[in-house]
């Protein structure tokens, strides 16, 4: 989840502060690139773990002897493990200097994808999933932060796009990628291919990314409080349902394109959602500056669209990889549009903000792989375009409504 309680974090004494950039030099206006990159590989890979089971259920399902039912919980599992830890570990580590909590947290993903790869018994792989959602509990509550901290001021919201970038290539190109390696030679070595871009990116860490202090004791945020704040509620409401609906369909997309006699075709319309979040995130990166509502509900509405087609003639081949497409461009840009809604929002409050959209988005996945699970096995697939369908009603309904505050019309500075 590309969010960050950490975003207006200061350097302290002994960081490599942004640069000043108030005397125009253009050498002093270029960004980190090769450290940035660092920072979206991990985002990749935090992401790319979080959802790598949707394209692989059937085989995991087959090699751990459940249902596929049940092997979807290795996403909701991954969720809960975020959900649970990442306002306390964020408190818990706001002093420790910023690369060695970044080191540890992808420690523990190539620890947990490890586990994952060689288990065959679903009580460890369920707990090497949750020692992966911890760990990206941690990851997440330091990397747009630490993007920003590493760019000029005029230069943050690049920075942070480009470590964010990580989401929807982990999407484009991960997701399917891992789904044909796991159809050619076997799921375990999707998830061994993981450890091992892992390994090579905590070495990259080490040589690249620069250091930075923690917070001081007395800074940490008031989690809360922000819930009083204008405008905040309705975007972490947003993000809840918003979350949800997508999940419910994505954490079982195997499952339901296999239903529709397309099992073998995972990969290409993961591609298809994939290549369009791409498009989505550059869309959004470009225009977000002045039109945050506005692509906040032409997101909402793309996904409506896709989750009708997906419900009412998911029978016509060319129409579900339609669906994707419009799904993809709805959904790429949400986390972008969402992180800054809050931080705009949130104003003083926004690390505490910012804190409890992580939170939510991951109580959002792991509520959406439960009810996912239940609605497969009570109704079946064709459920789920339209759960999906009727819970975005609501989002659209707060989005449109929340124009003062939480989606105004105009953003601040803008």
């Amino acid at each position: 989840m590309s969010t960050s309680p950490d975003t207006a974090a200061a350097p302290g004494k002994g960081s490599r502060a942004a640069p000043d950039v108030k005397d125009g030099s253009e050498e002093r206006q270029k960004l980190p690139l090769f450290a940035l990159l660092a920072l979206a590989t991990a985002v990749f890979i935090t992401s790319l773990t979080e959802t790598l089971p949707a394209g692989l259920l059937p085989a995991m399902s087959n090699d751990l002897h459940v249902s596929q039912s049940a092997t979807g919980q290795t996403v909701t599992i991954y969720a809960i493990g975020t959900a649970l830890t990442a306002i306390p570990l964020t408190a818990a580590t706001s002093a420790w200097r910023r690369k060695a909590l970044l080191l540890t947290a992808m420690a523990g993903f190539a620890v947990a994808n490890t586990v994952t790869a060689v288990s065959s018994v679903y009580g460890v792989t369920m707990v090497a999933r949750f020692v992966a959602g911890v760990a990206a509990g941690l990851a997440w509550a330091l990397l747009a932060g630490y993007a920003r901290r590493m760019a000029p001021v005029p230069l943050q919201g690049k920075a942070i796009a480009v470590a964010m970038a990580g989401i929807p290539v982990a999407l484009s190109l991960g997701v399917p990628a891992g789904t044909f390696l796991g159809q050619t030679v076997g799921w375990r070595t999707a998830f061994l291919a993981m450890t091992g871009l892992t390994v090579i990116l905590l070495l990259w860490i080490v040589a690249a990314v620069p250091d930075y202090p923690g917070q001081e004791r007395g800074e940490r945020p008031k989690m809360l409080g922000a819930l009083r704040v204008p405008g905040v509620a309705p975007v972490l409401f947003v993000t809840l349902v918003f979350v949800l609906a997508h999940t419910v369909l994505y954490a079982y997309i195997a499952t339901f394109l296999e239903d529709l006699g397309m099992g073998g075709r995972t990969d290409l319309v993961l591609l298809v959602f994939g290549a369009a979040s791409l498009v989505s995130i550059w869309i959004v990166g470009a225009q977000i500056h002045r039109r945050l509502r506005a692509l906040t509900i032409a997101s909402t509405l793309l996904v409506a669209v896709s989750a009708a087609l997906l419900a009412v003639v998911s029978d016509n081949t060319a129409l579900v990889y339609v669906a994707a497409l419009l799904w993809g461009l709805g959904w790429g840009g949400v986390p972008t549009l969402l992180q800054t809604a809050v931080g705009d929002a949130g104003g003083d409050s926004a690390d505490a903000a910012q804190a409890m959209l992580v939170t939510l988005w991951n109580v959002a996945m792991a509520g959406g792989g439960i009810i996912g699970g239940i609605l497969l096995g009570v109704i079946g697939s064709e459920s789920f375009p339209w759960t999906m369908l009727l819970l975005l009603l609501p989002v659209l309904g707060v989005v449109v409504l929340a124009r003062s505050h939480g989606f105004p019309a105009k953003r601040p500075g803008a």
